[in-house]
This record gives structure tokens, sequence and C-alpha cells, in this order.
């Protein structure tokens, strides 16, 4: 169905986000103008700053409004010690855990060539350059993904060529979660990745 322009061009903005289809477009765009149009300002005026001023960390390419993310910035963080991930949502999860204490490099994505995305658009240049710079280890955190997979295994042989320290993440079993509910290949990596009690 067609609404007015206006209406029409919001419910079609609101479609850019990721899983929002036509219907919960339609339903957000008339939430915000049937029920609380304050929010619906507010919402625009925080998307429209946002999208000016917040930019990338020089150093580990995150998103922050400042030269170098708060990361970055801490002279607490351990620099010697950089965790790889695809995205800035990535960061904010090990960040929530409270106990990574090294800084990060966020590669924007992962290698992909059937859709053209090869190393030098993900910064693995960028990130050599600063595994120069006296890194004692990387840490790769790549989704579990082929994509992922094939990232990390190439970041692996460039750092080789270093003498850069590289570990994995470890990928499994979800801490509270139940075997059952477990689907098989996430249990086959579990158990391929099993590791002694000490």
């Amino acid at each position: 169905m067609s609404y007015s322009p206006l209406i029409d061009e919001l419910i079609d903005a609101l479609r850019c986000l990721p899983g929002v289809g036509q219907k919960t477009a339609q339903r957000m765009s008339f939430q915000l103008l049937e029920r609380n149009r304050p929010g619906g300002l507010r919402l625009a005026e925080a998307l429209q700053e946002a999208v000016a001023k917040v930019g990338h960390c020089q150093r580990c390419r995150t998103l922050t409004e400042d030269a170098l993310c708060r990361v970055c910035a801490d002279p607490k963080r351990d620099a010697s010690l950089i965790c790889v991930v695809e995205s800035p949502a990535d960061v904010a999860a090990f960040e929530g855990g409270g106990e990574y204490r090294g800084t990060y490099f966020v590669l924007m994505g992962h290698l992909s060539p059937i859709d053209g995305i090869g190393p030098a658009d993900i910064g693995i240049d960028l990130l050599v350059e600063r595994a120069r710079e006296g890194v004692s280890e990387l840490i790769l955190a790549t989704n579990p993904t082929v994509e992922g997979e094939a990232t990390a295994y190439y970041i692996t042989q460039q750092m080789r060529q270093l003498g850069v320290s590289v570990s994995r993440i470890a990928h499994g079993v979800p801490l509270g979660g139940e075997l059952e509910y477990v689907d098989s290949g996430t249990l086959a990596h579990a158990m391929k990745g099993r590791r002694p009690i000490d």
C-alpha cells in the first residue's frame, strides 16, 4: 500500500536497518508519527549528529568521535596485545565482558573473493603495520564462518612472516548452554578444540 510521499519515504528509509522489512518499517513509522513525535525528533537529531561526527579511530578503526577511541587512548591497556575483530559491535561485546585488557583492530568485514573483498579492503596492510610496532600476540576473533576462518588463516600467514605470535579464540558450546540444543557443527568444533584440565 502506498501512503503519502513523506510517510513512504520514512518507511523506505527505515528499511535500511538490518532485519527491518516493509511491515516492521511501517509499524515503526506509525509509532513515531502517531504516538511518539518527540522520540522521533530525538532519533532524527541523534542520528544526524552521529552521522556527521562519528568516524574511525586512527589506530584500531572502531567507531568514535575522537581521533583515538577510549581503548586506544587508555595508557593502562596492553598495546602489545591486539584482538582482531570484524566489526565495532565485536569490540563492544568483548568490552562488555570486562576481562580483556589489550587493544583491538577492527577489520570492518572479512575476506570474501566472491564479493570482491580482498585484504586491502579490510585493512590487513594497516594491521601488518601495527604488528611491526612491537606486538607480542595477535588474537584472532573473527566469526566462525567460512569467510571468518579464511580471514583468520590469511592473517596468520601474514603474521608468521613477521614472527608475531598468533592465537585464535575458542569456539564451541556456550556457557550455560545445554548440549541437546547445540548444533552438531558447534559440538564437533568444541570436541576438536578440547583441552586438558589442569
